[in-house]
């Protein structure tokens, strides 16, 4: 299915490709992207962003913002996702990130198996999505760009906490973090290890 999509003879949609970055990490926000493609003006090697290395990813990031007719990227914050939960904060960045195109679309691709509620518009939801669909591996690929560099920020505000390694992700190096230093403003508590990370840390205060 190109932007452009024939769904029926002489009919053509104009197609919004939405997908997210960011919900399984331990912190950081979650970010979502839409991009409606200009099929006049093709784009190679467009796939799941976790399919690529991150310079190639740039490199095509930079492409798909000077090729696409439309794009758009949002966010929720860690105060959103620990207020209405991970699900819904995703489903809140895509709807953002749908109403900050300058083109409405007439039919709203997503990534996953659910489209948002909040969405005002004809939406399907495309398990795999990204590996199928050009416009939402475009979308991939800019909310992960997006994403990962708001990680290399948080590094530089908390150096210690190697976000520039781990991108927020539980990784074992994380999770020693964690353990070691304690959360910062730019966790999660709302997910598990964050969340005993702060009860251990409140216990050492309780026994010093």
């Amino acid at each position: 299915m190109t932007t452009l999509s024939l769904f029926e003879e002489e009919t053509y949609v104009l197609i919004a490709g939405v997908d997210e970055a960011g919900r399984g990490p331990l912190a950081g926000d979650v970010y979502a992207a839409a991009v409606i493609l200009d099929p006049a003006k093709p784009i190679a090697g467009l796939t799941d962003s976790k399919k690529i290395s991150e310079k190639k990813r740039e490199v095509l990031a930079v492409e798909i913002k000077e090729k696409a007719l439309a794009w758009s990227i949002a966010s929720s914050s860690v105060k959103e996702i620990d207020t209405l939960n991970i699900l819904q904060a995703t489903m809140l960045a895509m709807t953002r990130a749908v109403e900050g195109l300058t083109i409405r679309p007439e039919l709203v691709l997503i990534d996953g198996n659910r489209t948002p509620k909040q969405l005002m518009l004809p939406a399907k939801a495309i398990v795999k999505g990204d590996l199928t669909e050009p416009a939402i591996s475009a979308a991939s690929i800019l909310a992960k760009t997006a994403r990962d560099a708001s990680l290399l920020a948080l590094h530089q505000q908390y150096p210690d906490y190697a976000f520039d390694q781990h991108k927020g992700y539980g990784t074992a190096l994380h999770l020693a973090k964690l353990t070691t230093l304690g959360p910062t403003p730019a966790h999660r508590q709302s997910f598990a290890p964050v969340r005993q990370a702060t009860d251990s840390e409140k216990m050492v205060k309780r026994n010093p």
